[in-house]
């Protein structure tokens, strides 16, 4: 084979990739390449040596388009320095010459009917299977909910809405702040696997605390498929040993702890010169924020959010929070908006009044006249009037009133909705979740803990073993009656996964000994003290139902973002003081999808302060049954009478009855007001339920329907994929000897276990989940696609269509819009699949041929018979293409005209709401109208670029 020479200037097309259009050479730096693709925006750099490239070069009766965009008909072709010219005649008559430099990026090329001439034929089940991966990859990019179905996760209605409205933004900015259990992370990661799915964005940055790493990177691999690299400084100094400046631009998705931007300003600087299109930040409320001495990791976030367009916090709820928490969180998504304290303060305020006549709506109460008047000048009067009246006729039937209050709180939603900043779901609306038992075990507290109560605080006694002095604190576990309390409850619950979670890791790694020693129970620690590979390790051993342990013994940083709703059985082994930190404890089991009653165990010392605290949490906040957002501000006041009744309640537990009595009424108090301020619009503009549950209809619908199985069946026998059962809804896949390929995407040597069902997969973490959304999917398809093979293929056919001796062709074409993939072109205009069928008398067979063919009516045809039947009519063949590419080209003008009117009503639309929404609530931006208006503009000049390319050809001969 010649070599290839490449020269600036020269025109050249991508085998792998040609929707880019045709390509210039713009640059070649030793073995390196590269290639500009206007049309697409595109820059792709290859081995000059190993390029997939095709040079272009037309031929005497050949017509090409300038980039200006008139036409030539070549007579004859000259060379100058490597740069083909074609000279020729123009559409006006008049003799021009064109160098290639000056070709349209725009130009398609019909290679398939080459293959056909040169009798490069490929076996008809590959051209089968090129048309259904057309078909497939058009219904794919055509998809609203491109993102949402792929991953291995519950269709849960809350998750979907926020992920579905939030992933469809251009750069979104957005406080994910749902109460714990509901799943903020899988909320995050399907907006990001729909940003990065849709290319929306392309490189990401997520930044969590240091102990929930591992966590993150197996969740973003084995729910999403999302292969991000760990950063720590011994991975950004082994980069930089290869001569790479910033360690950040080595990788797209990068995954680090917050440290590592803290600790270093050099790192910061680095992470801050990423050029990242979105950024995730885990646990956002830790981020502490004083208005006058920002910490350095609210500083470290807040440069990194004012540089990436898309930012995305997790973060507590705004009740946990508070006000000044709650408005530093909406400053680093928007400064701007969000300048002053004081302003969001007042701002706040002149909110209840639209919250209480979303509250009224809701609820079904009357619309007071005050209500009345403000939903007239939130609304309009024209549009809210009728709503009210019916509201208030009594001649009106219930359900009608319903549907009346239903649009007046979609009108509301549609001016006032403040989700557009933040989602915020809660337990109250959300269904789904398991119940609480609690049980408690009332315990003697020993001798020695007495003896050293007198000469210690008397708040130790909650955690009275970390206390000891050293010579007695090295076995506490022999005298503390706790220890055989614990030993009994793993006996009696042999078959079942326990967590227990302490305050202390000392305590936790004491455990593990005590119970290994006395009993020879194995049990899996969890502690600050190991390294984050090694609570990985320890995590997974106990997830493992087969070989795992039994009991994982926390530390308290076991109940910071760790999820293990696997079990059902939670000890806590000692209480925080901190109500807050209690809920955490128990949402590492209580989390949407648990399956099963969560049972809480609790032992206590009598007449002890462990004693006070339990009977604290469950009497006065009811804390263990119920999730209490009020606990944290009646600690903040009953604090120190509480501490004083750990020093009373031992002479006289009657006193503590009063602390209870108080106890009751903040809770019952600061309960009603926190439902009185509840932002009932914000909540209901976190999951609009009737939406919500029509994106979960639909992608369990897919799921049912989408025919993958099927088609990738087809796929694995193609390429020589071994496939055989595994069980039930599994199958066992491996290469094989015989494979056409070297390596199939995603495939292990080893081979593995997939499952197309989502039940399968969700209980089955060992097997893959295969949807249309899997790397695995995506990329055979586009391995098909972007090779010739299934391009060009002929058949013989008995059928009336195509009588004995005479032929018809059947071409897929394609129409599309090459536009960067920002411009998100497929929703109005995806690559269009347009099958034609011309007989030989040039007569369109498109309905009796591109329907599918019993078996029996076609048979294979040699080569060299093919070669003979075309040879003698190769012209004619071309003037059928032609005919073909004319019949093509009315039905594109045809879907051209309906995409372009689609794309033009939905940013109308979408522009005329975001000015309607911009006069009542400052959320919206001008430069977000902007940005649609100036979309909109770019996707109408490439629709008009937008041409018919001819993909792949049948030839089929009448036998």
């Amino acid at each position: 084979m010649a070599e290839q020479i490449f020269i600036p200037g020269q025109r050249w097309i991508s085998d792998s990739e040609p929707e880019l259009g045709l390509g210039m050479v713009t640059g070649k730096s030793g073995r390196i390449l590269t290639l500009t693709f206007k049309a697409t925006a595109e820059v792709r750099s290859y081995a000059a040596d190993n390029a997939p490239l095709t040079r272009v070069e037309f031929q005497a009766g050949d017509t090409v388009t300038s980039d200006q965009g008139w036409a030539l008909t070549i007579e004859f072709v000259r060379q100058s320095d490597g740069l083909l010219i074609y000279q020729g005649t123009r559409e006006d008559g008049t003799q021009d010459k064109l160098p290639e430099q000056s070709l349209s990026a725009f130009m398609q090329f019909n290679q398939p009917q080459a293959r056909l001439f040169a009798g490069q034929l490929d076996n008809n089940n590959w051209f089968s299977l090129r048309k259904a991966t057309l078909e497939h990859r058009q219904t794919l990019k055509q998809s609203d909910l491109i993102g949402l179905g792929g991953a291995r996760t519950e269709l849960l209605p809350h998750q979907l809405y926020i992920a579905h409205e939030a992933g469809r933004r251009l750069a979104p900015r957005v406080l994910l702040a749902d109460e714990v259990g509901l799943g903020k992370t899988v909320e995050a990661c399907l907006i990001l696997h729909t940003q990065l799915l849709t290319e929306r964005a392309h490189r990401a940055l997520i930044v969590v605390p240091s102990p929930l790493l591992h966590q993150w990177l197996v969740e973003l691999l084995r729910r999403f498929n999302l292969r991000f690299s760990l950063f720590d400084e011994p991975r950004c100094q082994d980069i930089e040993s290869t001569g790479e400046e910033n360690p950040f631009i080595s990788e797209q998705l990068v995954l680090c702890g917050l440290d590592l931007l803290t600790d270093s300003e050099r790192r910061l600087d680095q992470a801050l010169n990423g050029e990242w299109d979105i950024l995730i930040v885990d646990e956002a409320h830790h981020l502490e924020w004083h208005e006058d001495n920002p910490s350095p990791a609210y500083q470290a976030i807040d440069a990194l959010a004012r540089q990436i367009p898309g930012v995305l916090l997790l973060t507590a709820t705004p009740e946990q929070l508070g006000r000044d928490g709650h408005f530093a969180r909406l400053r680093l998504l928007d400064p701007d908006r969000y300048p002053d304290l004081t302003q969001f303060q007042r701002e706040q305020e002149s909110y209840r009044s639209v919250a209480d006549a979303a509250a009224s709506l809701v609820s079904d109460n009357p619309i007071s006249a005050t209500e009345t008047a403000l939903l007239w000048e939130l609304i309009g009067k024209e549009a809210a009037a009728p709503l009210l009246d019916k509201i208030r006729d009594t001649q009106v039937t219930t359900e009608q009133k319903r549907h009346a209050r239903a649009h007046l709180i979609e009108l509301l939603l549609d001016r006032h909705g403040t989700g557009r900043a933040m989602f915020r779901n809660t337990r109250d609306r959300i269904r789904g979740f398991a119940p609480r038992q609690f049980h408690s075990y009332p315990l003697d507290l020993p001798d020695l803990y007495q003896q050293t109560a007198s000469h210690m605080p008397v708040s130790w006694q909650l955690q009275p073993e970390y206390w000891l002095p050293a010579p007695q604190r090295e076995r506490w576990w022999y005298i503390d009656p706790r220890v055989d309390w614990l030993i009994q409850q793993l006996k009696q619950k042999r078959q079942e996964k326990i967590l227990l979670i302490c305050a202390y890791a000392s305590t936790a790694v004491d455990l593990e000994q005590a119970l290994r020693i006395r009993e020879g129970i194995q049990a899996a620690l969890f502690h600050e003290g190991m390294s984050i590979i090694e609570r990985d390790r320890a995590a997974a051993w106990f997830a493992d139902h087969e070989q795992g342990c039994q009991i994982l013994l926390c530390s308290e940083i076991g109940s910071e973002g760790r999820n293990f709703q696997f079990a059902h059985q939670l000890i806590l082994f000692d209480l925080p003081e901190n109500p807050d930190l209690l809920e955490q404890r128990i949402g590492r089991l209580d989390r949407i999808g648990q399956k099963r009653q969560i049972e809480l165990h609790a032992p206590y010392f009598r007449l002890s302060a462990q004693e006070v605290l339990l009977r604290w949490y469950h009497e006065g906040l009811n804390a263990f049954v119920h999730t209490c957002p009020a606990g944290q501000q009646i600690l903040e006041r009953l604090g120190p009478d509480l501490q004083q009744t750990y020093t009373s309640y031992q002479r006289d537990p009657a006193d503590f009855a009063t602390l209870l009595e108080q106890t009751k009424r903040l809770h019952s108090d600061i309960n009603a007001a926190l439902k009185r301020g509840r932002d009932h619009l914000l909540e209901l503009n976190s999951c609009r339920e009737t939406e919500a549950q029509q994106l979960v209809d639909t992608l369990a619908r897919v799921d049912q329907t989408s025919g993958l199985d099927a088609y990738m069946g087809q796929i694995f026998d193609a390429f020589g994929i071994d496939s055989e059962s595994h069980s039930n809804h599994s199958l066992v896949i491996r290469p094989s000897q015989q494979m056409l390929t070297e390596q199939f995407p995603h495939l292990p040597a080893e081979g593995l276990t997939l499952t197309y069902d989502r039940h399968t997969a969700l209980s089955h973490e060992d097997r893959q989940f295969l949807s249309w959304e899997h790397p695995m999917v995506l990329g055979a398809m586009e391995m098909i696609l972007e090779s010739e093979r299934g391009n060009c293929t002929a058949m013989g056919i008995r059928h009336p269509a195509v009588p004995t001796g005479t032929l018809a062709l059947e071409m897929l074409f394609i129409l599309e819009c090459p536009a960067p993939g920002i411009l998100q072109a497929g929703r109005f205009l995806p690559p269009t699949l347009l099958p034609i069928a011309i007989d030989q008398r040039l007569s369109d067979r498109s309905n009796a041929l591109n329907n599918p063919l019993p078996e029996r009516a076609c048979q294979p045809l040699p080569k060299p018979v093919v070669q003979k039947i075309v040879a003698p009519l190769r012209q004619h063949i071309r003037v059928m293409i032609t005919q073909g590419e004319r019949i093509a080209s009315g039905q594109a003008g045809t879907r051209l005209t309906e995409a372009r009117t689609a794309m033009n009503r939905y940013y109308e639309e979408e522009v005329e709401r975001l000015h309607a929404l911009q006069r009542v609530n400052p959320n919206v931006k001008p430069t977000d109208i902007d940005l649609l208006i100036a979309h909109q503009t770019e996707l109408n000049s490439h629709l008009d670029s937008s041409r018919v390319r001819l993909d792949s050809i049948r030839l089929w001969v009448g036998l």
